[in-house]
């Protein structure tokens, strides 16, 4: 026979990978998800170097880790789900949401996410890469850092990849499976690999 305490581990798994429940809850269940949510986040930030805003769901089986000087700050209302590696240096503003199974590495350029950006599961964000000269095995040289930006209200595909020294525009759109290698305006939804523009969110009004 299932316990209350069987219906709350499950409630807890089901946000943990699609976290927007959380913000939805009832003020019945908050009086138990929230100090739930409160001491997994303090867990961290003292495990880590890592600074949470406001209102924030983070998953407890997210994968975050921030040495001094490779921080990761989270603004307020932002919501990481489970499965999920970030390796800072990374910044975030308010509202960003950072669906399950997610790998970020912020290299030592960093990678910055505006706010309202929505990111799908299975997304790929990686600001360094090895040096690539024949004479040296890959894994023997220096990596290279140029840091990934990506702009405010950004709609980010399920399994797209950017590469680092990669700006995204502003209100962008990165189809699903995309493969972003160069700068994306503001506004263009790209979509391939290498990624492309094929139209302007504008036109969708």
């Amino acid at each position: 026979m299932m316990t209350q305490d069987d219906y709350q581990a499950q409630h807890k798994k089901r946000m943990s990978y699609m976290p927007w429940l959380y913000f939805n809850l009832k003020a019945k269940l908050l009086t138990w998800a929230k100090p739930w949510q409160l001491q997994v986040q303090a867990n961290l930030i003292a495990l880590e170097t890592v600074t949470i805003g406001d209102n924030c769901f983070i998953a407890p089986e997210a994968n975050l880790f921030a040495e001094p000087n490779r921080g990761i700050t989270i603004g307020d209302l932002c919501m990481i789900a489970a499965d999920s590696f970030l390796h800072g240096p990374i910044i975030m503003g308010n509202e960003v949401a950072i669906n399950h199974g997610c790998s970020f590495d912020g290299g030592s350029a960093g990678i910055t996410i505006g706010s309202q950006t929505r990111i799908a599961n299975n997304v790929t964000i990686y600001a360094f890469n090895h040096g690539m000269a024949p004479d040296t095995p890959i894994y023997q040289q220096n990596s290279v850092s140029k840091g990934v930006i990506i702009g405010k209200d950004v709609w980010i595909g399920a399994q797209a990849a950017i590469v680092d020294g990669v700006t995204i525009g502003d209100c962008a759109v990165i189809g699903m499976n995309a493969t972003v290698t160069k700068d994306v305006p503001a506004y263009a939804i790209v979509a391939g690999n290498p990624a492309k523009v094929i139209g302007d969110r504008r036109d969708k009004v």
